[in-house]
Formats: structure tokens, C-alpha cells, sequence
């Protein structure tokens, strides 16, 4: 059952193409792609659609809704993975990084009891 007819240069028209060729390759490209659902009469020069059934009458738009939803709650879970755990070579560093700044205060103490004993020392 045919519900709508578009005349090639109505096409031209609305994507602002020079040639009404254009407008019948692009349209034919579309039905290929399976973008739209619709024939090319190239002797009239229309191209007619045909009807859908009720998309909402079947599943898909719930299917398409769960993968939306999954996606979204997958790059989610991934977000909150990323922002608990380090990447191991980022931990590497962190403990690399914590163990210098240990070193360095013992170094620090020790220095300091060096220092403290000399003065002992020289105050005799």
C-alpha cells in the first residue's frame, strides 16, 4: 500500500541540488542503505514509499531503548572503574613516589641526629 509520492524536483528543492539526477541518486542510495523503504519510478519521476507497519506496535523501539540504556550504563560502570582503580602502572609510580618521600625523611632524621650528636660532642 503506497502512502506518499515525491516528485524528484521536490527533492531538489528541499536539499537545495542543482539536478533532479542528484536528487534520484540520492534517494536510491537511501532505499539501498535501507534508510527508507520506498521505490524509484524513474518514468514519473516520483519516488514512492511505501507504508510501515505500526513500529510501535512491535518490539524494536523497546530494543533500541535497552541499547541505548545499556551503553549508557556500561560507559557508567566503566567511569566509576577508572575512578576507583588506578591503572597498574599509575599505582607503580604512586608507591615509587611514596617510598622516595620516605627515604628522604629518614635521610632527614638521620641527618638531623648526625648534626645533634656533633653538637653534643663539640659542647664538651
Amino acid at each position: 500500500r503506497q502512502y506518499q509520492r515525491r516528485v524528484h524536483g521536490d527533492i531538489c528543492l528541499k536539499l537545495e541540488l542543482d539536478y533532479p539526477e542528484d536528487a534520484e541518486y540520492i534517494v536510491a542510495k537511501a532505499i539501498r542503505d535501507g534508510v527508507i523503504d520506498a521505490t524509484v519510478d524513474h518514468e514519473a519521476g516520483v519516488v514512492v514509499s511505501t507504508e510501515v507497519a505500526d513500529v510501535y506496535a512491535t518490539p524494536e523501539p523497546s530494543a533500541a531503548f535497552h541499547r541505548r540504556i545499556q551503553h549508557l550504563t556500561d560507559t557508567h560502570t566503566q567511569a566509576l572503574m577508572a575512578m576507583r582503580y588506578m591503572p597498574e602502572d599509575e599505582a607503580e609510580v604512586a608507591k615509587e613516589v611514596l617510598e622516595r618521600e620516605k627515604r628522604l625523611e629518614e635521610e632527614k632524621a638521620l641527618e638531623k641526629a648526625i648534626e645533634e650528636e656533633d653538637d653534643d660532642e663539640l659542647d664538651l
